[in-house]
């Protein structure tokens, strides 16, 4: 049948004795089909004109699941739904409460608001969302003390804001901000008024731009009237002036665009300062161009500029690779001219200096190691640079390098190999030494008689050969032919080969005998030839090209034991026990006569006299000995140390301290010597006391044998001739003392010298001689001191205890050889530093020479940290390196360039 009305049934129906059961039917019928019926609150209006049921003719067949199906009225609706506002979850929480109000299309967070919705999140006192108006605002709250708290925190991807209020459209991404806080790479700002355009652009109405860690009291801070900002990208601004202690000042610019990057390293350009000196006029110092060329390397370009013409030119990068290596490279060139051409005085220099340190992680390959430590250039380069102030490196007489490579090999037995090239510059002498480079190579010892898993004892078992291979290319110039083509032409190419033989045994149970044989090969590509002249038959040296070797051999051995001894003095005293151990040994080695390795010659081309040399005098290994010798070496070793009663009651082991780090004693007898035989005896002593904070050091040599009149050595013992059994002809005495108030805790690292210059520079690790001055980069601390913010969190001034270390370096030389009976040195040198408040830093190296009777260097130092800003001064009172230099800058290396350096640097004589 067909589906029809209720109202039709109650009202085209009307028979009364169907009534009953009609409405059995309908109500078996309604619970039927409850799951699918379909009810409205009123009549559909129908146009059409209804037939009664009787006279229609259903022509159709209908199943059952038809009649069940819910008509879908959306489907012909021509109006769309309006789309919902919630697009996404809504994750949000509150303390106090969450109110929903319907009727106005807003929700309500209040206390520790945290509203999270799409790509960003925002925390707030309270927190109100329009879901009708697409908008969230967000503010701050009081708290009972009326003062607010809770500001917000907008944060949408990686950009972070912290204002006093904001409002916010989820739609259009659209913001304003009041008081806005944010930080790009190290610089802070905060807008009165900030526009959100989108997620990657900011318009800000009078921001304040900083980098002080406290944004809202800042010690500085340079006021931009418009300001336009593209995160991660650019900073782009108008009217800017800035503002110290919030007090403008008239230093400002119309506009200015700043480059920004979420990177570590952002390349741009280092600009000048300008200086005034006294020999090469006025000039622009240290400007050039920084390239952050990767995450791993660096690069800065740096140049310097005078009026007379000089000019300098500084390249230096950083490298480093996680659990890999890390390392830097320092290129410097200068070229100097004092005075005017055509005047007497005129003088032109160039000197360069090349700096190269590499390290290896042990981890990254731990059969293979590459290290670099590089310093090498002009002999004086440190004494003439305009750009170094580091009295320490012009003061050191020595440049040295070394670049090596090492390789094991896990074979058995097992293999290994290193390539050395090494460099060594008197800068007085401007003497190089150079090898380019030095191999070698060596095979583990091999035992002859035993196995590897067995136990090795006895002569015969511990019986053992290895093998050692040596080779080098020796080269001897001076500064001025370096790197030239002379430099070669002397080149010393040899190749040692040494096999040595050896075995241990115990011999009486405490006597340890090891005995050796070495047999030693030497190859050489050059040797010397000595024949007479043609034209004035004197004998002169001639350099052979081609190959020569010699071959040689020894014996040796060493009868060694260990011997200890103990001083009870009870528990009960203060020092309970003192133990000696003393090593004494005893050894002999012998090496043959090798005569026919040496010639003659005729060195005056007379023929009355006849000299002795060797063609391999001039060779890399030096010539074989000549005659037998026959030498009987001995040693004793001591050390003291003592058992004392702890002053802690609680520990009940008594305390061990060490009075004599080693007390040495040695001399040699030579058998086949004609006269004085016997060596002089040399005395050797150090211990550590005062907490291991004093290093005390001692050694003497003294001779037995005794003087004539005219201050020569003889063969008579100095006992026989109206002396003493040994005559003192040399000593020296040396006390380092280093201490502070933190008992060393929390100092810095000085033994490295990617962070200590001065070290890296040859100079000394430790400030006696001064600290170094990068005048490149004048921001960092002249202290090295650590970080000012932890001093300060435990107290604001330190009031009686103010933190210190202090450093003194004593020596005393004695010489005494021919009866001068004179003191040559006899100096004291005093390193100090002082914190005055967390903040306040003042320092101080000096010295006397008791000797030459005068103060040695002197230096002053302080330092005040201004938050943001530093401030130095350093004075070099006296002396040949009279100078001075104040310096006031920002910290942050964004904005480096903001300082005023002005100095005085010691006149510089171009030789």
């Amino acid at each position: 049948m067909a589906r029809q009305k209720l109202s039709h049934i109650f009202t085209k129906i009307v028979f009364k004795p169907l009534r009953t059961n009609l409405f059995h039917i309908v109500l078996s019928a309604f619970f039927l089909t409850i799951g699918s019926a379909e009810l409205y609150s009123q009549e559909k209006k129908n146009n059409s004109t209804a037939i009664p049921a009787e006279k229609q003719k259903d022509t159709t067949t209908i199943s059952v699941t038809e009649i069940l199906k819910p008509v879908d009225s959306t489907k012909t609706d021509s109006i769309k739904p309006k789309k919902g506002f919630l697009e996404s979850r809504v994750k949000r929480k509150a303390v106090d409460y969450e109110k929903m109000d319907q009727k106005k299309k807003l929700l309500t967070l209040y206390n520790q608001a945290e509203l999270y919705y799409e790509d960003f999140e925002l925390k707030a006192g309270i927190i109100v969302m329009d879901y009708e108006k697409n908008e969230v605002y967000a503010g701050r709250i009081k708290d009972s003390l009326g003062n607010y708290t809770q500001r917000p925190v907008f944060k949408q991807g990686t950009n972070v804001i912290e204002p006093d209020s904001i409002r916010f459209n989820t739609k259009t991404k659209k913001a304003l901000v009041w008081n806005s806080r944010s930080t790009q790479g190290e610089m802070s700002i905060k807008g009165e008024i900030t526009k959100k355009e989108n997620d990657s652009v900011y318009f800000i109405k009078n921001a304040r731009i900083t980098t002080s860690k406290d944004i809202d009291n800042p010690e500085y801070y340079f006021l931009a009237r418009r300001l336009k900002l593209v995160p991660g990208k650019k900073v782009v601004v108008g009217l800017t002036n800035m503002v110290i202690a919030d007090v403008p000042t008239p230093l400002g610019i119309p506009f200015a665009f700043f480059p920004m990057s979420d990177k570590k390293g952002t390349s741009g350009l280092i600009l000048p300062s300008p200086n005034d000196t006294n020999r090469q006029g006025f000039s622009l110092q240290n400007g050039g161009l920084y390239l952050a060329l990767s995450d791993n390397y660096d690069l800065a370009i740096l140049g310097d500029y005078y009026t007379n013409g000089s000019y300098a030119m500084r390249f230096e990068s950083a490298y480093a690779k996680r659990y890999g290596y890390r390392g830097n490279v320092n290129v410097r060139f200068e070229n100097q001219i004092q005075s005017e051409r055509g005047f007497p005085d005129y003088t032109r220099a160039s000197n360069y200096n090349i700096q190269w340190s590499h390290s290896q992680d042990t981890k990254s390959s731990p059969n293979s190691r590459f290290s670099a430590s590089v310093n090498m250039g002009s002999s004086k380069y440190f004494q003439q640079s305009m750009n170094q102030a580091n009295v320490g490196s012009a003061l050191n007489n020595t440049l040295s390098s070394s670049v090596s490579y090492a390789k094991t090999f896990n074979t058995l037995p097992q293999v290994n190999m290193s390539i050395t090239a090494t460099h060594s510059q008197n800068t007085q002498t401007e003497q190089i030494n150079l090898t380019l480079p030095t191999f070698q190579g060596s095979v583990d010892r091999v035992f002859l008689f035993a196995s590897e898993d067995e136990v090795k004892k006895g002569f015969i078992k511990n019986m053992n050969i290895q093998y050692n291979l040596n080779a080098q290319n020796q080269i001897t110039t001076y500064d001025s032919l370096f790197f030239k083509p002379q430099m070669f032409r002397d080149a010393k190419i040899g190749f040692q080969h040494t096999i040595p033989l050896s075995t241990n045994f115990k011999l009486l149970k405490y006597l340890s005998v090891s005995p050796s044989a070495t047999y030693n090969e030497v190859w050489t590509m050059n040797t010397l030839e000595k024949r007479p002249n043609p034209t004035t038959q004197i004998a002169e040296d001639y350099n052979v090209r081609g190959f020569d070797s010699y071959r040689t051999y020894n014996f040796a051995t060493s009868v060694s034991t260990t011997i200890y001894g103990t001083f009870n003095f009870g528990e009960d005293k203060k020092i309970q026990a003192i133990r000696h151990l003393m090593k004494p040994s005893i050894g002999y080695a012998y090496t043959p006569s090798f005569d026919k390795y040496f010639d003659t010659y005729d060195p005056d081309g007379t023929g009355t006299r006849l000299s002795e040399y060797s063609r391999f005098t001039n060779t890399a290994y030096g010539p074989p000995t000549r005659g037998n010798s026959n030498i009987l070496s001995f040693s004793l070793s001591n050390t003291f140390e003592a058992k004392v009663t702890d002053k802690d009651s609680t520990k009940t082991e008594p305390k061990k301290v060490m009075l004599l780090n080693s007390l040495n004693f040695g001399t040699s007898y030579n058998i086949n010597a004609d006269s004085m035989k016997l060596a002089p005896l040399t005395v050797s002593a150090g211990t550590n006391l005062l907490k291991d904070k004093m290093n005390v050091n001692f050694s003497a040599i003294l001779n037995p044998y005794a003087l004539n009149s005219a201050n020569r050595m003889i063969d008579k013992w100095n006992i026989d001739n109206g002396g003493s059994l040994f005559r003192l002809t040399a000593a020296n005495f040396t006390v380092n003392y280093s201490f502070s108030s933190k008992d060393g805790a929390g100092e810095s690292d000085r033994t490295d010298p990617l962070k200590n210059q001065s070290l890296r520079n040859g100079g000394r690790e430790d400030d006696l001689f001064g600290t170094a001055r990068d005048l490149g980069d004048n921001r960092q601390s002249q202290f090295n001191d650590d970080d000012i913010e932890e001093a300060e969190k435990k107290k604001s001034f330190y009031n009686a205890l103010l933190p210190w270390d202090l450093r003194l370096a004593y020596s005393l030389t004695y010489t005494n050889n021919t009866r001068q009976n004179e003191i040559t040195n006899n100096s004291l040198m005093i390193s100090g530093n002082v914190d005055l408040t967390p903040r306040w830093k003042v320092g101080a190296s000096t010295g006397y020479d008791f000797v030459q009777k005068g103060v040695t260097f002197t230096q002053l130092r302080f330092e005040r940290d201004l938050l943001s800003w530093r401030m130095d001064f350093n004075w070099v009172p006296l002396g040949d390196y009279t100078s001075w230099g104040f310096f006031i800058g920002i910290k942050s290396s964004v904005l480096s360039d903001i300082k005023w350096d002005k100095r005085n640097q010691p006149d510089r004589t171009l030789r």
